[in-house]
């Protein structure tokens, strides 16, 4: 039996991988989460009985290292985070906890004979970019605020416990993904929420900021089969859409798709986090999902089959 653990295991992304690696009979999985920005209703059933959750907090050494020696992993999935942009800026100082959180999880992984860790990074750690698409290891990191400081700096973590315990790490940096498990405090959840009942939507700026988008099933797809596949093995991939689209074209397009009578709002720009552009270099994601991606209308027409699950 393979045995995994998933922390950040009642968000959005962490939940979907747990439940994608739960479909083999032979893997046991188990999920950590303090609750800060997971939801118990994320947290996935599986048909063979294999999940099992445990309420912990990655950042208190002394309630993850407990889990770490009861059960002896052999892979780990390090997502748990502060996510949210809103809430990331508002509280700076708990973003910055997470790096105790990365150490203790790195120091349990080299101690107890963990074969690998999955790390979620974020397209954050780019900052204001200056090259485009933004490629894994051409593009300089220009992080600026706290959230992708922790980010660049569990990435230095990994590369530095290979380079000294020899523990191999694969990193994933995510771009915008979204699917119906997703809160409402990130952009397309938020602005179908709005349409659905049809609320403003509200957009920083005048909406001409470009990002990319990734709908789940893509996000799971090739990161599993990183994980299967035993591919980009101490290496950095990025996961993400590869075509931009500007905010206010996606606030249009949601209307549109939903047949919303709701009005667009434009309020002041953020002061700071709410970069120009984004586009990942996208070759190494695409080896791993051997497959078009989906486009963003046909990601929104598949996540508005799920509304009720928006969280």
């Amino acid at each position: 039996m393979t045995k995994i653990l998933v922390t950040g295991g009642a968000g959005f992304i962490p939940s979907c991988i747990a439940e994608k690696l739960a479909e083999k009979k032979e893997h046991f999985l188990v999920l950590v989460d303090n609750f800060l920005t997971g939801h118990p209703n994320k947290i996935p059933n599986s048909v063979h009985n294999n999940i099992k959750f445990i309420k912990c907090d990655v950042n208190n050494f002394q309630d993850i290292s407990g889990v770490f020696y009861a059960y002896q992993f052999d892979y780990v999935f390090h997502y748990a985070a502060m996510v949210g942009v809103k809430r990331t800026q508002e509280n700076p100082v708990s973003v910055l906890d997470d790096i105790t959180g990365i150490k203790n999880v790195l120091t349990l992984c080299k101690n107890t004979g963990v074969k690998r860790v999955y790390f979620s990074s974020s397209s954050e750690v780019y900052g204001e970019p200056v090259e485009f698409p933004q490629n894994e290891h051409t593009t300089p990191l220009n992080s600026r605020l706290p959230y992708a400081i922790v980010k660049n700096v569990g990435e230095a973590y990994l590369k530095s416990f290979k380079q000294e315990y020899d523990l191999d790490y694969t990193i994933f940096r995510f771009f915008n993904t979204f699917g119906p498990k997703q809160s409402k405090d990130f952009v397309i959840s938020k602005f179908i929420a709005a349409a659905l009942k049809g609320e403003d939507i509200t957009i920083y700026g005048d909406g001409s900021q470009t990002r990319t988008f990734c709908f789940i099933d893509d996000n799971i797809t090739a990161t599993t089969n990183a994980f299967y596949q035993n591919k980009f093995v101490n290496d950095v991939v990025n996961i993400g859409g590869d075509t931009e689209m500007p905010i206010l074209e996606v606030a249009k397009l949601i209307i549109k798709l939903t047949n919303s009578s709701s009005k667009i709002v434009h309020l002041p720009a953020l002061k700071d986090g709410d970069m120009t552009r984004r586009r990942p270099d996208t070759a190494k994601m695409r080896q791993l999902l051997e497959k078009e991606p989906l486009t963003l209308e046909q990601g929104l027409q598949k996540l508005l089959q799920n509304t009720s699950y928006i969280i």
